[in-house]
């Protein structure tokens, strides 16, 4: 039963990672678009049409919304334009910037306030809100828009807006733009973008540091916060029992090694964030870290250290042990935790943990008793064999 156990836990991992982060297998390739001079943004979006990108940072102090949005246009001569809806979630109500090359070949940005969606009302005019350091730049193929726009009082208090982006083929020496295809994805170029959190919602675009967040809680969750208890309860419950010997032991160093390894891509991970995320710190969450993962790989050298059970020195290493195994795993969960706390998921996902981890420790509690009373059992059979003053054969639990 044991042995289907683990292969169980593993698929149900790969469940779990797919359920909580549905855009992990999307490419990530904001992350590694990069800005001459000082061009900053603290979030980007990989947004889910038209090969479209958008890097972005809100000031929630001055309601300030810096942009850089990046997409190809439908022809060499044609625009790219990105877009507030403070009204609705569709073209009619934009207001947008489009950016171009004009007559002489050099790229400009123009505001258009798109009030419906007949073909004379994309016309340029000036916005519902105030925009500056409009500027455009174009290279092999792309076209990048930048700007600062300040973000009207109601969408602010929201911390969400509705976005629109677009790419058509052509524009006219007097700046109308050919209309942009019908094509499914021009038509579902719209989403949400959440302000605070760098998320595109509705459309399914997310932000690269939100993925790589996702990535890091999933991976750390499941290796420090389940497989590792899973370890401990199949060493402290399963050794004891002559039948599971060295069964127990396979398993618990499977499971053990295991968590290490996905332990592991998420401390790279969180590697990366932090540097991505300079003056961004988790204080506590990322020393509990460190200490969770230098303990570990302690325990890892524990495993090639492991004295022979007649050795005089297997004593101390049984201490040492068990001791630093039980600090990973009050560590471990209290950390993961604390990542919750940081990311900020769904509900579900946290009551979700709660609910493996009450019943990782219902079982632990049912184990103890059963445990327990199988060793008296045993232990009782035992000194009869012996001399009832001595009360040498005693067996003692959970001792290698």
């Amino acid at each position: 039963m044991a042995s289907l156990f683990f292969p169980s836990l593993i698929f149900g991992f790969c469940i779990w990672v797919s359920l909580f982060s549905p855009s992990l297998a999307q490419a990530q390739t904001c992350s590694s678009q990069k800005f001459t001079g000082n061009d900053l943004y603290v979030h980007c979006v990989d947004l889910p049409t038209l090969t479209s990108y958008l890097h972005f940072t809100y000031d929630s102090a001055n309601a300030t919304l810096s942009i850089a949005y990046l997409a190809s246009p439908a022809a060499s001569n044609g625009w790219v334009s990105w877009a507030v809806n403070p009204t609705g979630t569709g073209m009619a109500g934009s207001q947008a910037l489009v950016g171009y090359k004009d007559s002489k070949g050099s790229m400009t940005v123009k505001t258009y306030n798109i009030s419906s969606y007949t073909l004379d009302s994309v016309v340029q005019s000036k916005l519902a809100f105030d925009v500056w350091d409009e500027r455009a730049e174009e290279n092999n193929g792309v076209m990048r828009i930048f700007a600062k726009i300040k973000v009207p009082a109601n969408l602010a208090a929201k911390g969400m807006l509705n976005q629109v982006w677009q790419v058509g083929s052509s524009v006219d020496s007097k700046g109308v733009l050919t209309p942009h295809d019908m094509s499914a994805a021009n038509l579902n170029a719209k989403g949400t973008l959440d302000l605070k959190g760098g998320q595109s919602v509705a459309t399914g675009g997310v932000d690269s540091k939100t993925k790589k967040r996702n990535i890091h809680g999933v991976l750390n969750a499941v290796s420090w916060g389940v497989l590792f208890p899973i370890g401990v309860i199949m060493a402290r419950y399963l050794r004891p029992f002559q039948a599971a010997d060295p069964a127990w032991f396979y398993l618990h160093v499977s499971c053990q090694v295991s968590a290490y390894a996905i332990g592991v891509a998420g401390w790279a991970t969180g590697l990366k964030l932090g540097s991505e995320s300079k003056g961004v710190q988790w204080t506590a969450h990322r020393n509990i870290g460190i200490t969770l993962f230098s303990l570990a790989t302690l325990q890892i050298f524990a495993l090639f250290l492991r004295p022979k059970k007649d050795h005089k020195y297997r004593f101390y290493w049984n201490i040492y042990h068990h001791g630093v195994g039980y600090a990973i795993l009050v560590l471990s969960i209290l950390n993961v935790f604390k990542g919750v706390d940081i990311l900020h998921p769904q509900q579900k996902w946290k009551s979700i943990y709660i609910i493996v981890i009450a019943v990782l420790g219902g079982i632990a509690m049912l184990l103890e008793i059963i445990t327990w009373i199988a060793v008296l059992r045993r232990s009782k059979k035992s000194t009869k064999h012996y001399d009832g003053f001595n009360g040498q054969g005693r067996e003692q639990p959970f001792n290698n």
